[in-house]
C-alpha cells in the first residue's frame, strides 16, 4: 500500500468514524438535536483533525501543501469572489424561482425576521459575519479541499472534484435521518444533495486551486451556508411556501450555472497560485 493510499483511508476513516458517531451519538444516545450549532461543532471540525493527524503522524507529509497562508497579496480578487459570490448566487435563484413562477418578488419578509431590524441590515451583518466565521468552515474545508481532493487522482481534477464532492456529500447523509434535514422523498432528496454537493466542490475547489489558500474556499462555504441556504430559505421557503425539495433544486440550478461558467473558463486548466508542496514523494504532484 503506497503512503498515499494509506494517508487518504486513514483520512476517510477518521473523518467519517468521529463524525458518524458524534452525530448518532449526539443525537440518538443524547436526545440533543443537531440543528443546534453547538452540537454540530463536535463533528464538525473532524475532515481537519483528520487531515492534521494523517499529515503529521500517518504519511508525515507535513504542512507546505496545506494552503494555511492568507496569501492575500494578489488574491484580493478570490477573496472577493469567495465573499460575494454567494450573495450573487441568492439572486440568480430568486430571478429563478419568479421567472419560473414558482415565487411572487417580495423582499418584505426579511423586513420581519428579526423585530425592528430592517431587512437590508440584517442582510449586511450576515454578510460581515461571513468571513468571521470562515474559521469554522476551516474544519471541513482544510480536510476536504487542502487534503483529500488533490491526493484523490492528482493528473485528473475534474475527476477529483466529482470524486471529493461525492465523498462530502454521503458525509452529510446521516443528517437526513436525525433531524437535521428532512426531505418528503430520501431517496430523491439525498440524490438532489449529492448533485448540490458536486456543484459546490467545483466552486470551492476552483477556489482554492486559483488562490494558493485554503481561506477563500472556507469564507464560500461560509457564505452558501449563512448566506445563499439562509437568505433562500427564508424567501422561498419560510415565505413563499416552497418546500424544502423546490427549493434546493432552484438553489442547485444556480450553484450549477456557476460551476459550468468555471468549468467552461478552463478554471482547472491553469497552474495554481504557487503553494508549495510538501517534499514527500507523495505530495510531489498533488496541486490541481
Amino acid at each position: 500500500m503506497s503512503t498515499n493510499t494509506k494517508g487518504i483511508l486513514a483520512f476517510l476513516a477518521i473523518s467519517f468514524g468521529v463524525a458518524w458517531a458524534g452525530m448518532f451519538g449526539a443525537t440518538l444516545g443524547l436526545g440533543l438535536s443537531m440543528v443546534d450549532p453547538r452540537v454540530q461543532l463536535a463533528w464538525a471540525f473532524t475532515p481537519a483533525i483528520a487531515a492534521i493527524i494523517v499529515r503529521k503522524w500517518v504519511t508525515r507529509e507535513g504542512f507546505a501543501d496545506a494552503g494555511l497562508r492568507l496569501r492575500l497579496r494578489g488574491n484580493l480578487r478570490w477573496y472577493l469572489i469567495g465573499w460575494l459570490g454567494p450573495l450573487a448566487l441568492v439572486v440568480v435563484a430568486l430571478a429563478i424561482a419568479a421567472v419560473t413562477g414558482l415565487w411572487r418578488f417580495d423582499l418584505g419578509i426579511l423586513d420581519r425576521v428579526v423585530p425592528g431590524v430592517p431587512g437590508w441590515l440584517l442582510l449586511t451583518v450576515l454578510m460581515l459575519v461571513v468571513p468571521l466565521l470562515a474559521p469554522i468552515f476551516w474544519g471541513e474545508d482544510f480536510g476536504w479541499n487542502s487534503y483529500l481532493r488533490p491526493r484523490l487522482w492528482a493528473h485528473r481534477p475534474a475527476l477529483s472534484v466529482v470524486t471529493a464532492g461525492l465523498i462530502w456529500a454521503v458525509w452529510h447523509y446521516p443528517l437526513a435521518f436525525i433531524g437535521y434535514i428532512e426531505f418528503s422523498n430520501v431517496t430523491l432528496g439525498l440524490a438532489l444533495w449529492t448533485l448540490s454537493f458536486q456543484f459546490q466542490e467545483v466552486l470551492l475547489a476552483w477556489l482554492r486551486t486559483r488562490s494558493g489558500s485554503i481561506w477563500p474556499t472556507c469564507i464560500a462555504h461560509s457564505g452558501h451556508n449563512m448566506i445563499l441556504a439562509l437568505i433562500t430559505g427564508i424567501l422561498l421557503e419560510d415565505s413563499g411556501g416552497l418546500d424544502t425539495m423546490s427549493v434546493m433544486v432552484i438553489t442547485t440550478t444556480a450553484i450549477a450555472a456557476a460551476a459550468l461558467l468555471v468549468i467552461l473558463g478552463g478554471g482547472f486548466r491553469r497552474e495554481p497560485a504557487g503553494e508549495p508542496v510538501a517534499a514527500d514523494q507523495n505530495a510531489r504532484s498533488y496541486s490541481t
